[in-house]
């Protein structure tokens, strides 16, 4: 009888526990596709497996660099670190947007040198969802 009762305990324990690991679902970036358009990088994501939460706050991070037409980054001080963050609704376990970030230098990044976007990472501090998109932008 008293193996029974451990029995039952044990049977009932996993099933707890294994009903809270299904309500939490598994919080995932589906898609995350980044685009520069002159100094602005914007990045249009879509993530899945949240859950019951009302809204997620995700964070953009991008490192941009001021290039010459060689290629090269001519100057420490014509690369900055830019992030841009967001609440979004989740409707149905899911949540899409777009952020961007827009680079600004001292002195400006003008022709014939451009500004790239490397380093491009989402962040979702409420799930803690990561996506590192790789390339330069």
């Amino acid at each position: 009888m008293k193996r029974f009762g451990v029995g039952v305990i044990a049977a009932l324990m996993t099933l707890l526990l294994g009903s809270q690991a299904a309500f939490a679902g598994n919080p995932h970036f589906v898609t995350a596709d980044a685009s520069r358009s002159g100094n602005t990088l914007s990045v249009a994501f879509k993530e899945a497996g949240l859950g019951n939460e009302a809204q997620v706050h995700v964070v953009l991070s991008a490192t941009a660099l001021c290039v010459n037409n060689g290629g090269k980054h001519p100057k420490a001080v014509n690369k900055e670190s830019v992030q841009a963050a967001g609440d979004f609704p989740v409707q149905n376990g899911k949540a899409e947007g777009t952020l961007s970030v827009t680079a600004t230098f001292q002195p400006e990044c003008s022709p014939p040198m451009t500004v790239q976007f490397t380093d491009v990472s989402l962040v979702d501090e409420t799930s803690g969802a990561r996506a590192n998109i790789p390339g330069t932008f």
